[in-house]
């Protein structure tokens, strides 16, 4: 079949039908500095050229592009999202997750800069809190929005909701959280109400509106290291699990499949994602342990999508374009094989990443 025979929204939903399409489908994420580096190859900063140039399928539209905080006069977009600058140039998301931009060798990453949370001890001191409202959100330009990134070239689209474990700590702060979940789940599950509350009205009113232009329902939320879970399954059951089940409902109600983001060992919660009707698990990070594509293939395959795969930590940086022509080709057969695979990095593409190697993973010639 040829390429051109299918568009990318039918070649991404045939995969996590697990048919197999004309060719496995492509997505790409990166930080800033890939990005100038491939707008200089290519020479130009509209990055929906790139992604065309490199063959991607997918689309992204976020929750964070559609809110405004009442109460702030000054605010503004940084990358796209919604951010209250502070002035010492660090900035609050609009859950007030406090960050700075923290330079590093090869770019810069953002960092917490303080909890606002992180004080708390009981949920009544956590009532107090600026809590976001639904009514903060205006989704009335969705559509046009959406209509504009997909430019009639019929790609597939996925609303991205956020996060709820992981906004919860950035609130109250990583290791605080990890005690919270064995001595104050109470505290926790405060806070993952309040957050899930928002993301599920939010869900309903772009579902409600524009379900015939999103294909994913997008959330993440990491529970694990690259060595292990961050928490026993059973603590995952008990505290976690019932809030991303909330979201895959809403979801199933309009029948649209849900992708989560989770990095590092999360082997041993696969067949329980399975079982909560999750569709696709992304980034799958074979650095992290029992994450290799080979393993997955054997006891998933068939059973759930695969987002990611291609390693940014260990591989990409130091391979040649030959090798990751190679990999590449090995991983799309292997996930491939049932259809369920999406092929991407494992991660962000990160500024160590060769140019030559990013051109080489999607097959682009490099001169």
């Amino acid at each position: 079949m040829a390429e051109d025979a299918l568009t990318s929204r039918q070649r991404v939903n045939l995969a996590i039908d697990h048919q197999r399409p004309d060719r496995v489908p492509r997505d790409f994420a990166a930080v800033p500095e890939v990005w100038e580096q491939l707008g200089a190859f290519f020479g130009t900063t509209d990055r929906g050229r790139i992604l065309d140039v490199l063959g991607v399928d997918c689309r992204v539209v976020s929750y964070d592009l559609f809110c405004r905080d009442p109460d702030v006069d000054e605010q503004g977009p940084v990358g796209g999202a919604w951010r209250k600058a502070e002035p010492d140039g660090s900035y609050r998301d609009i859950w007030g997750a406090h960050r700075m931009l923290v330079k590093n060798p090869f770019g810069a990453l953002d960092q917490f800069a303080s909890f606002p949370l992180g004080h708390a001890e009981t949920t009544g001191d956590m009532q107090s809190y600026r809590w976001p409202s639904p009514a903060w959100w205006d989704f009335s330009g969705l559509r046009d929005f959406a209509a504009r990134i997909n430019d009639h070239a019929g790609y597939n689209m996925r609303y991205r909701i956020g996060a709820i474990f992981e906004t919860a700590w950035s609130l109250i702060g990583f290791e605080k959280a990890q005690l919270c979940l064995a001595l104050k789940p109470a505290l926790l599950r405060y806070m993952m109400e309040r957050i899930t509350e928002v993301h599920e009205a939010n869900l309903r009113k772009v579902l409600d509106t524009c379900s015939d232009l999103i294909d994913i329902v997008y959330f993440y939320d990491d529970v694990a290291s690259q060595n292990s879970l961050l928490m026993s399954p059973e603590m995952y059951a008990s505290t976690i699990q019932p809030y991303h089940q909330r979201i895959i409902e809403v979801a199933a109600r309009f029948d649209k499949p849900v992708m989560m983001h989770c990095c590092g060992a999360v082997y041993p919660l696969i067949e329980r994602f399975i079982d909560m009707g999750l569709s696709i698990l992304n980034p799958v990070q074979p650095s992290a342990r029992d994450m290799n594509p080979e393993k997955l293939a054997n006891d998933f395959g068939g059973s759930i999508t695969f987002h990611g795969g291609i390693d940014v930590q260990r591989f990409l940086p130091f391979a040649t374009p030959e090798q990751v022509r190679d990999k590449v080709r090995h991983t799309c057969e292997l996930l491939g094989r049932h259809g369920g695979y999406i092929m991407s990095g494992s991660h962000h593409l990160q500024a160590d990443t060769p140019l030559e190697n990013i051109l080489a993973m999607y097959g682009v010639a490099a001169g």
